[in-house]
């Protein structure tokens, strides 16, 4: 056997935060000289082809050097901890992160493919449209954490979509949802709606934990019964399951509204969607990290005979997994409706598979007790990508469902070859 090569994780630290300086340098010195370019006279040539490329090879630089800086900082003066850099490691690693990595590479080559996906306002856009797919694999990841799952997300989104955009039309449009009804403050609709898909989600969490029914049939179900409740609300007179539009202005304000619009007219603004998904992301981090209940839902997934040997009230915490995800989905559905200015009961369909998959993509493992919020959003930002860049090179919608599968497909059998090995 040979010897395996060991590098220190303090030392580690260092390389990352030197490698990012050194990225970051080229990015600067990259926007330094496109600028006094466009000063002299009109870009031409790989100037132009360029784009945003500079910045975001800068900002790349600053991620890897905060990265590095607090890997460095924690593991400072610690000799003991150690990264193995030898071929099995190495290995392992690629087989841990090969589907990364493959999206990776999907990306540079949809940059190559067609320069103008990179630029600033395209980047914004997809952080934009990933903000409400990133709050409902936040929710979904807790029932795949706990060697679940749950196929009911989708239907909850389309159900917060149409009841509170039903509630919360213009009193002048001429085919009002409810024609008598006052105008409500834009939070009761919201609520109103978060707290239904809650209702749902009780009974998602009540046929697991009581009848120890597996998530897939449980879900299965309740998602059929939402689905059709959902159309009989969406098919009441006088809407008579016509699309839902005519949506007030403070309503699409949590959708639409973006800051800066002035001033960073380069990118458009920042759209609203984002700082509240990155609320989110810190509240389930958080959770996960911070909380009783967090810790309890690893215990859970990794061995819940031991986590009721040791005293974790299991059927309690499956109820709140399943409640807390609804609530998500609800806040999903409610940003769709608001981003869109309008509701259909088919609503969501599909996006369920997609939190699933990015999940899966991010290391939380379909066996339960493994994941990380850091890698969810890792997973939802590669496959955002991955689809706005293939509908933005102009690949046929029938083709990007096979890559999508075949994505899925292997992130699923990625993750199961390491749970075996283990």
């Amino acid at each position: 056997m040979s010897e395996s090569k060991q590098l220190t994780c303090e030392k580690f630290g260092q390389l990352m935060a030197i490698l990012g300086a050194a990225i970051g340098v080229i990015g600067a010195i990259l926007i330094v000289v496109k600028n006094s370019i466009k000063q002299a006279g009109e870009l031409s040539g790989i100037w132009k082809e360029m784009y945003d490329l500079p910045w975001f090879i800068l900002l790349l630089g600053i991620l890897i050097v905060i990265m590095g800086a607090i890997r460095w900082r924690k593991y400072a003066g610690d000799k003991n901890s150690v990264i193995d850099t030898s071929a099995k490691a190495v290995k392992n690693f690629l087989l841990n992160n090969g589907i990364i990595l493959a999206l990776i590479l999907m990306v540079i080559g949809i940059m190559i493919a067609e320069h103008r996906f990179m630029q600033g306002r395209v980047l914004v856009d997809i952080l934009a449209q990933a903000s409400p797919r990133m709050i409902i694999a936040l929710g979904i990841c807790f029932t795949l954490l706990i060697a679940g799952t749950d196929l009911s997300a989708c239907r909850m989104v389309g159900l917060a979509a149409v009841i509170s955009a039903s509630m919360l039309q213009n009193p002048d449009y001429t085919n009002r949802f409810f024609p008598d009804l006052p105008q409500l403050p834009v939070f009761v609709p919201i609520i109103i709606a978060i707290g239904v898909c809650m209702l749902f989600g009780l009974l998602n969490g009540f046929l697991v934990a009581k009848f120890d029914m597996h998530p897939f049939i449980a879900t299965l179900a309740v998602q059929v019964i939402i689905y059709g409740a959902c159309s009989l609300y969406f098919d009441l007179p006088p809407n008579n399951s016509q699309p839902i539009g005519g949506i007030r202005s403070d309503f699409t304000w949590i959708g639409q509204k973006r800051f800066f619009q002035d001033e960073l007219s380069a990118i458009n603004g920042i759209p609203i969607l984002i700082p509240i998904a990155l609320v989110f992301i810190v509240v389930i981090w958080f959770v996960l990290n911070k909380t009783v209940f967090g810790k309890n839902v690893y215990a859970i997934g990794g061995n819940r005979e031991a986590a009721v040997v040791s005293g974790i009230n299991v059927f309690k915490t499956i109820l709140g997994i399943f409640v807390l995800a609804s609530a998500l989905y609800g806040v999903g559905g409610v940003l769709e409706a608001a981003r869109t200015a309008g509701a259909t009961n088919n609503y969501g369909v599909g996006y369920e598979l997609d939190a699933i998959a990015a999940c899966v993509v991010g290391g939380v493992s379909l066996n339960g007790g493994v994941g990380k919020v850091s890698g969810i959003i890792i997973g939802v930002l590669i496959f955002t990508i991955i689809q706005y860049g293939l509908q933005f090179i102009g690949i046929n919608a029938m083709w990007q469902q096979v890559i999508k599968g075949i994505i899925i497909a292997v992130a699923v059998a990625l993750d199961l070859s390491k749970y075996r090995r283990k």
